[in-house]
C-alpha cells in the first residue's frame, strides 16, 4: 500500500460479505461500508480513494451507482468485484477493474494498490489501463470466434492501438527522467498482455 492510508468504500449488498471485505482491508485502508447503492451515494465524496463495487445489487445496480460516480467527476479508481460474468458491454462501463467472485484477501489488497498507483498517472494512462483491463478480461472469458464477431470489442482494440502510440510517445518522455521505473514496468507488462 502507499504511505498515506487510503480510503476504500465497499458496496456490497450481501452484509456478511461487506464486512469480511473490510475486515481484511482494515489494517491497510480507512474502509466505509454500503450495503446497497443508495447508501454508496450517500457515503461517496472527494475522500474516496477505491471503489470496490458489487454490481448486481437490489434497487440501485452497482452500474448506476458507477454511472452516478463518472457523472459526479469524482477522481476516484472504481473495481468491479462482482459475481457477473463479464460480457462486451463492460467496454463502455466506466470502471477501472473488473474482479469476478471469490475474490481472496490478497486479490483485493493487490488490486487496490494497483488502482492507487493508476492514480498518479495521467489521464491518457489510466484510460490506457482501463482499456487494457478491459480487454484482457475479455480475453479470458470470450472464445476467439465471439472477439472477432463483436464490434465493441474491434472498436476497443482500435482505441487501445491509438492509446499505445500515445503511451509510447509518454513514456519515451519519461524514461528520459528519473523516478517513473515503476510507470514503465507497468506500461510494459500491460503492452505484453495486448499482443
Amino acid at each position: 500500500m502507499t504511505t498515506d492510508t487510503p480510503s476504500v468504500l465497499i458496496v456490497e449488498d450481501e452484509p456478511d460479505l461487506a464486512n469480511l471485505y473490510a475486515a481484511w482491508l482494515e489494517a491497510e485502508c480507512d474502509v466505509e461500508t454500503s450495503y446497497d447503492g443508495t447508501e454508496a451515494l450517500d457515503a461517496i465524496d472527494e475522500s474516496i480513494d477505491v471503489v470496490l463495487l458489487d454490481r448486481r445489487m437490489p434497487g440501485l445496480s452497482g452500474d448506476t451507482v458507477l454511472d452516478t460516480i463518472r457523472e459526479r467527476g469524482l477522481d476516484c479508481r472504481v473495481a468491479m468485484v462482482t459475481a457477473v460474468e463479464p460480457d462486451f458491454d463492460i467496454i463502455e462501463m466506466g470502471f477501472d477493474d473488473y474482479l469476478v467472485k471469490p475474490v481472496s484477501k490478497d486479490e483485493l489488497i493487490a488490486i487496490i494498490d494497483q488502482l492507487l498507483l493508476r492514480t498518479s498517472y495521467d489521464a491518457q494512462l489510466q484510460e490506457f489501463f482501463a482499456l487494457a483491463s478491459k480487454k484482457a478480461l475479455l480475453d479470458d472469458q470470450k472464445t476467439e470466434a465471439e472477439r472477432r464477431s463483436s464490434q465493441e470489442y474491434a472498436e476497443l482494440k482500435d482505441r487501445l492501438a491509438v492509446l499505445r502510440v500515445q503511451v509510447n510517445d509518454t513514456m519515451q518522455e519519461l524514461l528520459e527522467q528519473d523516478g517513473y521505473r515503476q510507470l514503465c514496468r507497468d506500461i510494459t507488462s500491460e503492452s505484453v498482455l495486448q499482443e
